[in-house]
This record gives C-alpha cells, structure tokens and sequence, in this order.
C-alpha cells in the first residue's frame, strides 16, 4: 500500500513535530531535576522502571502533576498484581488529574501477578470506574524481538478497540515507519501515531540502549546514513552526539497529512534534557 504522496513542506513539518512533542521520562532521582529544563506545560511520559517497579511511576506522577504538568504514566502490564491494585491505581491517577495513561506489557518476562499482557490489564481497566480520555498502546515499525509480524499484528488488533493512539517503539530509520503506518492502515487500524524517536546523546550510550530494546535494523541504517568513518567517529568520540535531523526530517513530509495520521513525535529523553531541548529550540528557530 502506498498511500498518497504527502505534501507537508519539510520546514513546516519539522517545526510542527517538534513544537509540542511528548517527552519520556524515567522515574529516577534526576526525574524533578529534568523536569525543570521541560518547557512549561510540556506533556510528559513516565516509564515503569524494572528496578522500582510502578510505585515511582505513580509518585512521580503524582508530583509533577502538582507542578502543572502533563503526566501520562506508563501502567506496564506485567508490573500490576491484580484488580484491586489496578483500582488502587487508577483511582491515584485520576486523583492526580491525569487523563491520559499508556499501556505497555512490560520489560519483565514474568508477571508479578494475573496479568500477562497488556490487552489482559486494557481489558480489565475498561471494566473499572475509573475512565481516561486517552489510552496509548505500543506499535513496533521494525518488529519485536520475541514476537513474530503475525503475533503482532493479533495482538495490536485485540488491543486497537481499547486504544486512542499508538506509540512506536524507538526508531532511527523514517521510512521503516512510514511503511509500517501504511501497513497498519491496510489492517484497518486508524489510531493516530506518535512516532518515537531517540532524544540528543552519546553515540555509545544510544546504541547500548538500542541494542537492548532489540532495534537492529535501526542501528544498521544509523551506521548506514552516518557513513562507517563518520559513525566510528561518532562511537568512539567522548563529544560525538547523536541527533534525529535525518530522522525528524525524513518524517516532515508526513506531519499533517491525515491518511497517516502522525498526532506527533514521542521523544525517548533518557533523562538526559538538556541537550536535547538545545537542539529542538535551535532546530524550530533554522
């Protein structure tokens, strides 16, 4: 499927996706600290930890909406023991004021309780009192390590009709991501997307993160595009960052277009701010 050809300047698209993107936060020590280098109001997402489990997740949430943030807490599957803790947690967030909240299965292989994946805990969260606006599931435009396309593709389908969006999972390479909208279009899947890209930061660090998150195809295509001597030397400079021009650029044409439906970018930050809103306020202002 190809969809029609998009007609979004790259400018204006650019400086579209990155005025009011979301950020994704993890509930360390450094959360408050970079929460200040945030615009004001900036919509914020904070991760289930494997170490803290949903518990800082939630108090996280719950101070930075006191702040006047934007807080959409990410309640992973595998991390909620049962019903009555998914009431305890939904009754929380809606006392913090949060309208919107995303579901991810989570990066444990074996549940702390009864729910195993994220349609078992969508499921059970539609059946409570405690509604949300805005409910985000995760889409994967260069698959999943464990999973195969078939596999996916049933389980975006089961979770689709408790959805309001999809976030993809970290993604250097636009096309892969352009071509998996269309194929979710083709499926029948009309969810707006927001596009996760990496933030701003050591070469080294974003390739040990996406080696981890199993997004090979996407560090081919970095080494590809950055050409071998420049990513060498990007890998193995103490100063050599990365930073998603190619990426945001690549994906400009498609910003306003409605038959993909990009509501806008996901920034995974990595706590690490301060560059990265350098180079989104200088980018906006080119």
């Amino acid at each position: 499927m190809s969809l029609e050809t998009p007609s979004t300047t790259a400018t204006d698209g650019v400086r579209e996706l990155l005025a009011e993107p979301r950020y994704e936060l993890m509930p360390f020590d450094s959360f408050g600290d970079q929460l200040e280098l945030l615009p004001e109001g900036a919509t914020v997402a904070v991760t289930t930890s494997p170490t803290l489990g949903l518990e800082a997740t939630i108090e996280w949430t719950e101070r930075a909406a006191e702040q006047g943030y934007e807080i959409v807490p990410h309640v992973a599957a595998r991390y909620v023991r049962d019903e009555d803790h998914l009431e305890e947690i939904a009754r929380r967030l809606t006392d913090a004021g949060v309208t919107d909240v995303f579901v991810p299965g989570g990066d444990r292989e074996d549940p702390v309780g009864k729910f195993d994946s994220a349609h078992a805990l969508l499921a059970a969260l539609d059946g409570l009192d405690y509604g949300f606006e805005e409910v985000g599931i995760t889409g994967y435009p260069e698959g999943h390590a464990f999973l195969d396309e078939a596999t996916l593709a049933d389980a975006m389908a089961r979770k689709a009709p408790y959805a309001t969006y999809v976030v993809t999972q970290l993604c250097y390479d636009p096309e892969a991501v352009v071509g998996w909208i269309e194929t979710i279009r083709e499926r029948g899947i009309d969810l707006p997307v927001e596009v996760g890209i990496p933030g701003v930061m050591n070469y080294g660090r974003l390739l040990e993160i996406s080696r981890k998150v199993g997004v090979g195809d996407s560090v081919r295509f970095l080494r590809k595009t950055t050409g071998i001597v420049g990513f060498v030397r990007q890998l193995v400079g103490s100063r050599g960052k990365y930073t998603p021009d190619a990426l945001v650029e690549g994906l400009a044409p498609y910003a306003a277009d409605p038959d993909y439906g990009v509501r806008g970018l996901h920034i995974y930050a990595f706590n690490q701010v301060s560059d990265l809103e350098t180079w989104r306020r200088e980018t906006m202002e080119e």
